[in-house]
């Protein structure tokens, strides 16, 4: 099994930091029996929310911070200090 595709890794809030806007997006599409034109705005929530993250881990490989992606309850006082989710 393909380590980067396993459900542990894509449920573990410790590295996967949109959980919820996935979550979100799945909900989305179930409700309008998977019209993706019901859900952009979800679609997109989603995306804005890895596009952050992803800027944010580079930043900190570039810094030498290890871990690469901040554990959850650092995510939290990240999003908490910005005044809530800047996507």
């Amino acid at each position: 099994m393909n380590s980067k595709s396993s459900p542990q890794k894509v449920r573990n809030v410790d590295r996967n930091p949109c959980i919820e806007e996935s979550d979100g997006s799945q909900k989305c599409l179930d409700a309008y029996n998977y019209d993706k034109n019901m859900c952009s705005a979800y679609f997109l929530r989603y995306k804005n929310c890895r596009k952050y993250w992803h800027a944010v881990m580079a930043q900190r490989r570039r810094d030498g911070v290890k871990p690469d992606m901040p554990a959850a309850e650092e995510r939290e006082r990240i999003i908490a200090a910005l005044g809530g989710k800047p996507y």
